[in-house]
């Protein structure tokens, strides 16, 4: 479905020639906005972003027994703290008709 990857250094590109600023500028405002994001999750806060979606840290309960994928050994995993994004209603709205190609 997807038709690629849009890297940070593609974004920092496009703004960059949009609003005709310099590049390093461009790059040092992405940056500290991920900063920001990253700082507000580890804080146990709820980043909402009207139009996009919201951020936010879910506890997953931990489990005497898991699998790792990798060895296949039985390990024990603690209760944990992870990262997840809702879409808001413009994004979703915005992608709903998007589907895969080779579905047809």
């Amino acid at each position: 479905m997807a038709k690629g990857k849009l890297t940070k250094a593609e974004i920092v590109d496009n703004i960059q020639s949009k609003l005709g600023l310099d590049r390093a500028e461009v790059h040092l405002v992405i940056d500290e906005f991920f900063e920001e994001v990253k700082n507000g999750l580890v804080k146990d806060r709820v980043i909402e972003l009207r139009g996009f979606g919201t951020f936010e840290v879910r506890t997953r309960k931990g489990r005497e027994r898991a699998r790792n994928p990798k060895t296949g050994e039985i390990v024990a995993v603690d209760t944990h703290g992870v990262a997840v994004f809702r879409p808001g209603k413009e994004l979703k709205e915005s992608v709903w008709e998007l589907r895969d190609k080779s579905d047809e």
